[in-house]
């Protein structure tokens, strides 16, 4: 027999997975690190793959639009096709970073598994280039995306939806928090 599928456990299990790791601290200090990089002129920029691609959108475009600071994303079909075809699918978003990361930028790299090698690749160039990395990754904790961020986002869990609805509520709280504008209702 089948077991049922109880919507109370599923959020529950979201419950549970948002706040089993000691998060605050981390976000108080991704706060921090966007603040100060938006008063010193430069940018953030997001990336990732799949439902991240489309978090990474999700989250630029609040931050821009409600927290008024610079955020820019690698989601245009054109750029992706172009870069993966010229450069390699593992090496598009690096070689996005060239043409526009600068010294200083931050890059927020969402990577469910981690093991995304074009954003393993992405963080080793944007050191290079002087760019702060922030990783939101899953699955195993000893990832190799999260071995190069300098503030790293983990949630322990292997179901993909588990992990990017919380790496999107973990981001966006983040964009709340700066424009102070979220309403909490119980």
């Amino acid at each position: 027999m089948d077991k049922i599928f109880l919507f109370e456990d599923y959020l529950d299990i979201y419950k549970k997975t948002i706040y089993k790791n000691d998060i605050y601290e981390n976000l108080q200090t991704l706060k921090k690190l966007i603040i100060e990089t938006n008063e010193k002129g430069k940018k953030i920029i997001f990336a990732g793959n799949g439902g991240s691609a489309a978090m990474a959108s999700h989250c630029a475009v609040d931050l821009t639009k409600n927290a008024k600071i610079r955020a820019i994303n690698f989601n245009d079909a054109d750029l992706i096709t172009c870069f993966a075809n010229d450069f390699g699918y593992e090496r598009w978003v690096e070689k996005s970073l060239d043409f526009y990361g600068d010294h200083g930028d931050v890059a927020i790299l969402i990577s469910s598994s981690g093991n995304s090698m074009n954003m393993v690749n992405a963080s080793k160039r944007s050191r290079d280039l002087g760019i702060k990395v922030v990783t939101f990754t899953g699955f195993d904790s000893n990832n190799e995306l999260k071995k190069e961020g300098d503030l790293n986002f983990w949630v322990d869990s292997k179901a993909y939806n588990i992990v990017e609805m919380t790496h999107h509520i973990w981001i966006l709280s983040v964009v709340d928090s700066i424009i102070g504008s979220a309403e909490y209702s119980a």
